[in-house]
């Protein structure tokens, strides 16, 4: 929201500084952005008539003026402007005036020769005055204006534009009223309401309104003026209004339309009420049906778009832009003039789907005032009648009042104001504050209960009342206090892995933790084949963030491809977070995942260097299920995902319950996400993995242990993990400790075979193992090892 100071004085005397009113609005919640002045600091620039104009005699673009500035001599000026003619009065920079350069410099006006035919001094455009970047031609100046009058003076260019960044719910303050409401209230003046009477009716033609989507627009308003002057320029104060809020002029009855957005917060429209056919409906889009907007863009309807139609289909995209083909023209006579409210879900996102933001979108998406369309629809008809002539017809009304909201009373206690912002705050004090900002106040036991103005769409709670006294009162002027309260410690239980921890093992090992959006690009999710159950969007911030994220490893890839693009060559990163599974109900989903490439180890002296391969990442996932202290309960079954290397790949199973998997990219995978080096990536389910035992003191056996060695021959295809798995079941309690010692294959080994080398260590607490207990152990190990395995004792 851009407004110029002299414009928000019209509503409210306010008397602060620019700069001071943009510190007060920022301290009360509405953020200033910009203070910028209206136009560049010259002087000696004055109200000129050109009384006569001729052609140079050595340059075909430049003239020969003569120019009265009021001093009672007519002066000769050399101008190239092409509107420099005779009758025009134009601002006039007399020999000594100081303007500014675009550099930012000054410079004086000198008497000069151009062509050599003497100029005193400088007829200027509204560039070289700093007041816009129109260097066109001369600014042309009001007809009325009086030679030798100071520019600054009769502009009023000693003003400032104020850029508000406003918050979502405060579309009140997007038009001067409002906006002026709340100055009123932060500086204690007295808000100037501007009353605009009924306009008289010169005629008395009508067309029908129907509103067939009556929950999407419950209140439309229209008005047919007849025989406006489309010709006759804008006035000069209101383009200039325009021009300080950032609004280009265009037209006079544009121009009307964007002050009336501009002052009452209340977007407008003209449709040429000759190139519309038949009465106004209000209704969705239909399949099919196609509209040209005012900026020549077609676009194509459906049911989630709410239109503006005559009898032959839409003439206007409601809230966001009105047809080109209805749209008003040099040539327009009669005018329809629109003032409607639209159901904020209606129009919100809308716009933006279709690559566009509009004036009207902004406020309509925000909430206007519901009941501000009569008042405005007079405001627009006074400026018309006034600016291009012209006879107003009745207004025509369409209301559903059921589906228009409604404000609701809101009650608030003194005494819980002071205890929430730890106040003293009197009663009279929150009584100028709320009745000041137009609210109704209701006295009851021990408070108020105060009824917002129906512009005020945000004050729903009381919550949102003690906002509103905090801010006008001043967030500094309330008193500082120090928080109380007695603080506990939470209470870990011994039963969990704490996330820390989990970190700690992670960064240990060389990882740093990453923190990826949980949006994802739904194509990203397709190519790994994780996009069944993504839930999409309504409102994505980007095409490629339109999906909400099924697993982890999406985005760490992504990082991983970044982190290469800028010759990071060895990369390990981890992140934790949810995922979102879309089902019957949405299901988060917490999970850690990690990725890596590059070598093993990081550059040094000490060992050679050499590339991940897949049981480094394997031993990674070990050690972070290694706080569980439980490991026994851990094995890794081969599995096949589309997006891995088919044979280096695994589930990862916590007993029966398998909680992830781990494994090396597929190539194919790796080259559409434009990854180079080999990489790997796993993704664990955070909540299974920091369960663990509680830890219990066990004896320390006072007797020697016995080792036993076993040479096996094991099929190919049987994993070391399913032999230390039967192992462990036939070894029993008698089993501490098994170690793999030894690996090979080859010639030595028959065909189809490879040979583990085993360590088993057996120890009992009470007492000695004798070589029966022993052998018998072993014995029970090798036949569940040739039953379950088909695993062979070798000679």
């Amino acid at each position: 929201m851009k407004f110029s100071v002299n414009w928000l004085r019209q509503w409210v005397p306010v008397e602060q500084s620019a700069q001071d009113l943009a510190e007060a609005l920022t301290a009360a919640g509405l953020e200033v952005d910009t203070v910028t002045p209206v136009a560049s600091p010259f002087s000696g620039v004055v109200v000129g008539e050109i009384v006569a104009c001729g052609p140079h005699p050595d340059a075909d673009k430049l003239q020969i003026c003569e120019l009265d500035d009021g001093s009672g001599e007519a002066l000769q000026v050399v101008c190239g402007a092409p509107n420099a003619r005779a009758g025009i009065k134009v601002p006039f920079a007399r020999v000594g005036a100081v303007l500014t350069a675009a550099d930012g410099s000054d410079f004086k006006i000198k008497k000069a020769k151009l062509r050599g035919v003497a100029s005193f001094g400088m007829a200027c455009s509204a560039r070289e005055l700093g007041m816009s970047d129109d260097h066109s031609g001369l600014l042309e100046l009001p007809a009325d204006a009086v030679p030798g009058t100071d520019i600054r003076d009769l502009l009023a260019l000693d003003d400032y534009s104020i850029d508000l960044e406003l918050t979502p719910n405060r579309a009140d303050c997007l038009g001067m009223k409002g906006l002026a409401r709340d100055v009123a209230a932060i500086s204690d003046q007295t808000f100037t309401p501007q009353n605009f009477p009924a306009a008289p009716e010169g005629h008395t033609d009508e067309l029908p309104i129907t509103l067939e989507a009556p929950e999407d627009c419950p209140r439309y308003l229209g008005r047919i003026i007849k025989g406006i002057d489309p010709r006759v320029p804008s006035p000069l104060w209101m383009q200039e209004a325009l021009r300080r809020s950032g609004i280009r002029s265009i037209s006079a009855t544009v121009d009307a339309t964007n002050y009336v957005l501009m002052e009452l917060g209340q977007p407008m429209h003209a449709f040429d009420l000759d190139r519309l056919q038949g009465g106004i409906s209000v209704r969705r889009g239909r399949a099919g049906e196609t509209l040209t907007l005012l900026d020549e863009k077609e676009i194509e309807l459906d049911d989630s778009l709410l239109t503006i139609c005559d009898e032959q289909g839409p003439v206007a995209l409601a809230g966001i832009m009105g047809g080109l083909d209805s749209g008003v023209t040099d040539a327009t006579r009669n005018v329809l003039l629109e003032s409607a409210w639209f159901r904020p879900a209606t129009i919100m996102g809308k716009a933006r789907d279709l690559g566009l933001h509009t004036d009207s979108s902004h406020r309509f998406e925000r909430g206007v005032d519901p009941q501000g369309q009569r008042e405005a629809m007079e405001r627009i008809t006074q400026l018309l009648l006034e600016i291009c002539g012209g006879e107003a017809g009745p207004v025509m009304s369409a209301v559903a009042e059921d589906y228009l909201p409604q404000p609701q009373p809101v009650r608030l206690r003194l005494q819980r104001l002071n205890r929430v912002l730890g106040s003293t705050l009197e009663a009279a004090e929150v009584e100028r504050i709320l009745t000041g900002l137009g609210m109704t106040l209701r006295p009851v036991e021990g408070g108020w209960e105060a009824l917002a103005p129906s512009s005020r769409v945000d004050i729903d709670i009381v919550e949102d009342l003690i906002e509103e006294v905090a801010r006008v009162h001043g967030y500094d002027a309330l008193p500082a206090a120090m928080p109380s309260g007695a603080l506990s410690l939470p209470r870990l239980s011994e039963a969990e892995v704490t996330t820390g921890q989990l970190r700690e093992a992670l960064v240990a090992a060389g990882y740093q933790e990453a923190i990826c959006y949980a949006f994802v690009e739904h194509k990203l999710l397709k190519s790994l084949a994780l996009d069944a159950q993504a839930l999409p969007l309504a409102n994505p911030i980007s095409s490629d963030m339109d999906v909400m994220r099924t697993a982890l490893v999406p985005g760490l890839l992504k990082a991983l491809e970044r982190n290469l693009r800028f010759q990071q060559e060895r990369v390990r990163l981890f992140e934790m977070g949810k995922v979102f599974h879309q089902g019957e109900v949405l299901e988060e989903v917490e999970r850690i995942a990690g990725v890596v490439c590059g070598t093993a180890l990081p550059e040094q002296w000490g060992a050679k260097s050499r590339a991940l391969d897949f049981y480094d990442m394997k031993g990674d996932v070990e050690r972070l299920l290694a706080t569980r202290g439980l490991q026994s309960d851990v094995h890794f079954e081969p599995c096949e995902l589309p997006f891995l290397h088919p044979g280096q790949a695994a589930t990862v199973f916590l007993g029966d319950v398998a909680i992830g998997w781990l494994g090396a990219l597929h190539p194919q995978t790796q080259q559409s996400l434009g990854i180079k080096p080999r990489s790997f990536a796993f993704e664990l389910d955070l909540d299974e993995l920091k369960k663990r035992e509680v830890p219990c003191a066990k004896k320390i056996s006072s007797f020697p242990s016995v080792r036993r060695d076993l040479a096996l021959l094991v099929p190919e295809a049987t994993t070391c993990a399913a032999v230390e798995q039967q192992i462990r079941a036939a070894g029993g309690d008698l089993l501490r400790k098994l170690t793999v010692f030894d690996q090979f294959s080859g010639q030595a080994v028959e065909k189809g075979y490879k040979s583990l080398a085993i360590g088993l260590i057996l120890q009992d607490v009470s007492c000695t193992l004798t070589d029966e207990v022993v052998d018998s152990i072993i014995d029970r190990v090798i036949q569940g090892l040739e039953s379950q395995l088909d695993v062979q004792l070798r000679g």
